[in-house]
């Protein structure tokens, strides 16, 4: 979606079923955004996110995932492997019950053959599995960060050599670390840069960190640079935060924020 609203070009893929799916499949037709369905047998579940107005805090609801059969999620794969010519593969998101923990790292070695770039945004042993099999760029958070160096937990001056120490092993060749309100650190084999957010009246979280990754994605298919297309990333996220519910951001907000970040941040 945020691809998509950008004016680039996306395809969803991602399993459906029940009203719950055939919803979440209008939703997104109604967006533009091609979908390659595949149908299951286990409904698609909702999250929910309540707000509380007096106090703008919120509440998330994650349901459990619905599971998937090795039929599906070999299905998953193969439209994958299908694709014609991806510039980038993106896979998100926590692993559905029936899924092994080690398919982002087939992925990756789908995106490969493809030579396609593979980003990763997960958590767990689903982010290990693909960081061995090695990707293009990893999004964790200081949390995701820590599992990755095989540590309890990482400070924030420690950040660059976690995520260096991850590229040398060649586990990916750029680490952007998710900071929420802070930004994101930037850590490739030759940049170190902290991309901070400028400060916004947040109304939500809900996708933001999604946005970025579009952010990103989009900019680099655009021809910007790493440090650019980071933040880019960083305005798309902030903007996300500047409404309500789950519409994302509006591409004006984008334009502004990168504009300012771009033009007030060392490059």
């Amino acid at each position: 979606r945020a691809v998509i609203k950008m004016g680039g070009k996306a395809t969803a893929l991602y399993p459906a079923e029940g009203y719950t799916g055939k919803f979440f499949t209008e939703l997104l037709e109604k967006e533009r955004v091609p979908g390659i369905v595949i149908e299951t047998e286990a409904y698609t579940r909702e999250n929910i996110v309540i707000t509380d107005l007096s106090t703008n805090q919120q509440f998330r609801f994650g349901m459990p995932g619905t599971p998937l059969t090795e039929t599906e999620w070999k299905k998953m794969l193969e439209e994958v492997d299908h694709f014609p010519d991806p510039d980038f593969i993106v896979a998100s998101g926590s692993l559905p019950p029936g899924v092994p923990v080690d398919i982002f790292g087939r992925i990756a070695k789908i995106a490969k053959r493809k030579k396609a770039r593979f980003i990763a945004d997960t958590s767990g042993d689903a982010l290990l599995a693909a960081a061995q099999e090695g990707v293009f760029l990893l999004k964790p958070n200081l949390s995701e960060l820590s599992t990755l160096a095989g540590k309890k937990y990482v400070e924030a001056e420690e950040v660059d050599d976690a995520a260096r120490e991850i590229i040398e092993k060649g586990n990916c060749e750029v680490v952007v670390v998710s900071m929420g309100a802070a930004g994101a650190q930037l850590v490739s084999k030759d940049l170190e840069k902290r991309i901070v957010s400028p400060k916004v009246k947040t109304k939500t979280t809900v996708g933001a960190g999604d946005s970025m990754v579009g952010g990103i994605v989009y900019a680099l298919t655009k021809g910007m640079d790493l440090t650019s297309a980071v933040q880019y990333g960083v305005a798309c996220g902030t903007a996300a935060t500047m409404n309500t519910g789950t519409s994302l951001f509006i591409p004006e907000d984008v334009h502004r924020l990168f504009s300012y970040i771009h033009k007030t941040q060392l490059h």
